[in-house]
């Protein structure tokens, strides 16, 4: 018997041991490991306030301020604190919005498929950017709607109609971007094009925070500690853009009623002085609640106003691309400036003809770069590839062309601070033996020689060649921003970046530009005050020819390179010229004389049909 209640002592002791183990397991759950109620034990003591900082202004490199801050009012909501009854539909209507609104926009915030950081405890924003006046209105009455809250911070506004394509804009945050950052919570904002995408972390700055302490009826009591655990929001960094604001507007100006683009680079800085896509929009479109609507429309457009053409748009760069051929040419001794090949008004060979417009015969190089002969350069593309002793097959020479092409910037991105950028394309052997069976020559890919085929650049590529002409065989990779205040700038955007070309072949091809403009293609480009260097291009196209120019000035000290592309322009001298010697005038005198703003007008008022095509 004594046995028996021995052995039963244990067993209640083991089980007591046993509860106790467990309440003392499962309190150390919830008051330490569970997120969930330490959230509801703050919630009951404190508000944590959110403040959001400023977020940086842009300027252009002249210091003309291009996008600023304005307060705005955001309404949060914090479910966990709705407790009673609220009177719908009074909320509504100092709102204006509908309760089918209400009861929807309530139920998209719990989604955590569509709000993956939603907690009941936190701030979750229930409608964003009210106006001043409705503000107002709902302030007076903001007590009667427990749970509701008013942020305040601020939203981007746009001094000028231009840029858009570079600036960018602002929006609310998705579920993919607080997945990707821990920074932001559902209601924030972030950079969702241009600039404002590219350098969102320093613009954005830093949030702060107010702790402040509620009693037992969840009313604000004052800060928590008299304040030493708040941190105050750390406004976002200033940049100053490279931009000239005022050649962006003439651009912006020649290209309406057309599609392509105009970038301009100084060539020893690799800033971008502009950078026009057309069609394009007023940036002040995408702001406030109106933004998504006009976002949809703006997306419907066959004109695809939304897409920056200067780093999207991949073209064939028609005979701008003739200077590339000449510089790998000489470089690789293929030429010689005193070589000469005959143009029966083209490259005619083996039953192969490429046209050629109406000039003197035999042509050495410079004149050839001057009339833009295009049997000149079929001769050299097709000596190079039939080079065996120098290179031992079409393959390596394809290869060891590619190569120069690549150290010119083309084939890859070259590496703009804006996103989005294509990377256009520069055939190799590789391409070729797949489409022929490796069974193809000079003859067979002869058309890469002018700039057509399967040759493909973007404008900021082909401006890109125009600058590292200019510079006599580097580029520094081109960038939108010139200084981030308080950082220095990323030295991808001051490192030279040297061509395969040699010193001797980038002269060659610079009289040859030059030449063109005293006396051949880029006439209409001539001025007696400063030197320019030009090329045109006219792309083949299935329609009209797309107009192409490329050029920089002054030949000596060059300020400027630009390359304009006007889809189904005609020829080079049509449009291209033209408003690239207009766009080198405005930049470089810092004006237009009164003869040259009347064919800015005239240019302005050109309009080419396109009729619906989706491009």
């Amino acid at each position: 018997m004594d046995y028996e209640i021995n052995n039963r002592k244990y067993v209640i002791g083991g089980i007591a041991v046993a509860i106790v183990t467990i309440y003392i397991i499962r309190l150390f759950v919830l008051q330490i490991m569970s997120d969930d109620y330490r959230k509801s034990a703050d919630s009951n003591a404190f508000f944590k306030k959110v403040e959001y900082p400023s977020r940086g202004v842009i300027t252009d490199r002249n210091g003309k301020l291009l996008v600023y801050n304005e307060p705005a009012y955001d309404l949060m909501v914090i479910m966990n604190e709705q407790k009673g009854h609220i009177d719908t539909l009074d909320f509504c209507e100092t709102l204006g919005i509908t309760p089918e609104y209400y009861k929807r926009r309530m139920a998209e915030i719990k989604d955590r498929n569509k709000n993956p950081g939603y907690s009941s405890f936190t701030q979750q924003m229930f409608m964003s950017q009210l106006s001043e006046k409705d503000f107002s209105i709902l302030q007076e009455k903001l007590f009667r709607f427990p749970g509701f809250y008013v942020q305040k911070r601020s939203i981007r506004q746009y001094q000028y109609p231009y840029a858009a394509h570079v600036l960018g804009d602002v929006a609310e945050v998705s579920p993919g971007d607080i997945e990707d950052d821990e920074y932001y919570q559902a209601g924030d904002y972030i950079g969702k094009l241009g600039i404002e995408r590219s350098y969102e972390k320093q613009l954005r700055g830093e949030k702060g925070v107010q702790i402040l302490l509620r009693d037992a009826h969840g009313r604000i009591q004052g800060k928590y500690g008299n304040g030493i655990y708040d941190h105050r929001p750390v406004p976002g960094k200033d940049l100053t853009l490279s931009l000239d604001i005022n050649l962006q507007a003439l651009g912006e100006r020649l290209m309406q009623g057309k599609i392509g683009s105009i970038v301009a680079i100084e060539p020893a800085t690799g800033e971008v002085l502009c950078m026009v896509s057309s069609p394009t929009y007023d940036p002040r479109q995408m702001v406030g609640r109106k933004r998504g609507k006009n976002h949809n429309l703006l997306a419907r457009d066959p004109m695809r106003p939304l897409l920056n053409r200067s780093i999207m748009g991949q073209y064939p760069p028609g005979s701008t691309f003739k200077t590339s051929q000449a510089l790998t040419f000489v470089s690789e001794g293929i030429i010689s400036p005193q070589t000469a090949f005959p143009c029966h008004h083209g490259f005619s060979f083996k039953g192969l003809h490429v046209g050629c417009h109406s000039h003197f015969s035999p042509t050495p190089l410079i004149p050839a770069i001057s009339t833009s002969c295009n049997a000149y350069f079929c001769w050299g593309l097709y000596y190079m590839i039939g080079a065996k002793k120098k290179y031992g097959s079409p393959q390596n020479a394809l290869n060891t062309w590619r190569d120069y092409m690549v150290s010119m910037g083309f084939g890859y991105r070259l590496g703009v601070d804006l996103p989005g950028e294509k990377r256009g394309l520069i055939p190799n052997s590789d391409f070729y033996d797949k489409h022929y069976n490796s069974r193809w020559n000079g003859l067979t890919i002869i058309s890469i020689s002018i700039g057509q085929g399967e040759v493909n650049l973007t404008p900021l590529q082909i401006a890109n060649l125009g600058a590292t002409i200019a510079n006599r065989g580097y580029y520094i990779t081109p960038h939108v921003v010139k200084k981030v205040k308080g950082e220095p700038l990323d030295t991808a955007f001051t490192t030279r970046h040297y061509t395969k070309a040699s010193r001797k072949a980038y002269e060659y091809v610079v009289q040859g530009m030059r030449s063109a403009v005293e006396g051949g293609t880029c006439r209409a480009a001539n001025r007696s005050d400063y030197l320019v260097c030009g090329k045109t291009g006219t792309a083949q196209n299935h329609g009209q020819d797309h107009s192409i120019f490329m050029g920089f000035a002054p030949m000596d000290n060059p300020k400027i390179a630009i390359a304009v592309y006007v889809e189904n322009g005609g020829f080079g001298a049509e449009y291209g010229v033209p408003i690239g010697a207009l766009m080198m005038e405005q930049y470089i005198t810092g004006k237009l004389s009164e003869a040259s703003e009347k064919k800015a007008t005239d240019f302005q008022n050109r309009h080419i049909n396109y009729g619906t095509r989706a491009r």
